[in-house]
């Protein structure tokens, strides 16, 4: 999945704004899957596989719960998630300036 720090799951467009809306959030700040859908202009399914596939990698922590007798779903970018972006991120950078200036 992995290699000089691009990673392909993450790199997936969706997926990447996904995570960098995360990793903009002070650390352990979650965000409802709602405000997620709407920032990001997906549909539920849409948002719903993409969540999963980084929930898989353990890149984000879903937690579901109950509002007034309405199931809720937040999300937050764990720790490996948090190096996994940033690594990526890296490795983006390295591309687009080669010479580090």
């Amino acid at each position: 999945m992995e290699d000089s720090g691009f990673n392909d799951l993450i790199h997936q467009p969706v997926r990447l704004r996904l995570m960098a809306l995360l990793n903009a959030l002070d650390a352990g700040v979650r965000v409802d899957f709602t405000t997620l859908r709407d920032r990001l202009g997906l549909t539920e399914g849409n948002l719903g596989a993409h969540l999963l596939q980084l929930e898989k990698a353990g890149y984000l922590k879903l937690e579901k719960t109950f509002v007034r007798r309405r199931p809720k779903t937040w999300v937050h970018l764990t720790a490996r998630g948090a190096r996994a972006f940033e690594s990526h991120v890296e490795a983006l950078r390295s591309v687009l300036d080669p010479g580090g200036s």
